[in-house]
């Protein structure tokens, strides 16, 4: 279990057996949250457990950084096909926090959820500025828009946007 955790700690993702993966992930945890508390007891109590100083640095330096927010949970196990030579479960155990793939994903919607509630805004104070302005732009365009198009110069065109962002708002 020691060379387990400690490969899993420097390489933040191993690939084993789903028996194998479940058993490190009840040895690793207590581990990792003796990690958040960064005294000279914790790194010994560590070390006992990992006998490896390169694996007791990192985690105290990088890991611990990282999951100190998180309240616990900080393994994820995900199966894998079986092996090809005895039919035994795989599986890979990884650091929640290091995975890539699901940071990035949360990261991106929680950006483009506040660039949308922000330009919603910004797009509903914009028409209220430029209709103060508009009616001298109307006023000497009014002949050119009602021989072109048959529209009436009193029909404001920033009122069917706003259609379009409350229907964007309900995800239509």
């Amino acid at each position: 279990m020691s060379n387990m955790a400690t490969s899993l700690i420097l390489h933040k993702r191993i690939t084993t057996t789903l028996a194998k993966a479940k058993a490190l992930r009840g040895y690793v945890e207590p581990i990792l949250t003796k990690s958040k508390n960064d005294t000279t007891h914790s790194r010994r109590t560590v070390f006992s457990y990992l006998q490896d100083k390169d694996a007791v640095s990192i985690l105290f330096r990088d890991i611990a950084e990282k999951i100190a927010t998180r309240p616990g949970g900080y393994t994820r196990i995900i199966k894998l096909e079986n092996r090809l030579g005895d039919n035994a479960e795989m599986a890979i155990i990884e650091l929640v926090d290091y995975n890539t793939v699901y940071g990035a994903d949360n990261a991106q919607t929680a950006k483009k959820t506040t660039r949308r509630r922000g330009g919603s805004a910004k797009a509903k104070t914009a028409p209220v500025a430029q209709d103060s302005a508009a009616p001298a732009a109307e006023v000497a365009e009014a002949p050119v828009a009602e021989e072109t198009t048959g529209e009436t110069p009193g029909i404001e065109a920033p009122e069917a946007p706003a259609a379009n962002e409350e229907n964007a708002e309900k995800g239509e």
